[in-house]
């Protein structure tokens, strides 16, 4: 999804947004604004396809974590909701 060279200030953003977004510090919002999900990723064709390869990658992420059950049903029950809610193209 991302140019090669975006990879590593992306995941930095990632990390900033996931560590606001469960209660750790507000960096991500001081640094960037409200993370406005969808307003971010609209100029971006987001499709079926693309949700589907971006849960593979995070299903991939989360199952390397090996967290608690309860702690990995949450996590992945908000990033397949988030998955659904940035689809912006048939």
């Amino acid at each position: 999804m991302y140019p090669e060279e975006d990879l590593g200030p992306a995941a930095e953003r990632m990390r900033m947004f996931l560590e606001q977004y469960w209660g750790g510090p507000g960096t991500y919002s001081q640094l960037r604004g409200h993370p406005r999900l969808r307003m971010r990723h609209q100029p971006f064709k987001v499709d079926f396809d693309a949700r589907d390869r971006w849960l593979r990658h995070m299903r991939k992420a989360v199952d390397s974590l090996e967290l608690p059950p309860l702690y990995e049903q949450t996590l992945w029950d908000y990033f397949e909701r988030a998955a659904h809610s940035m689809v912006n193209s048939a």
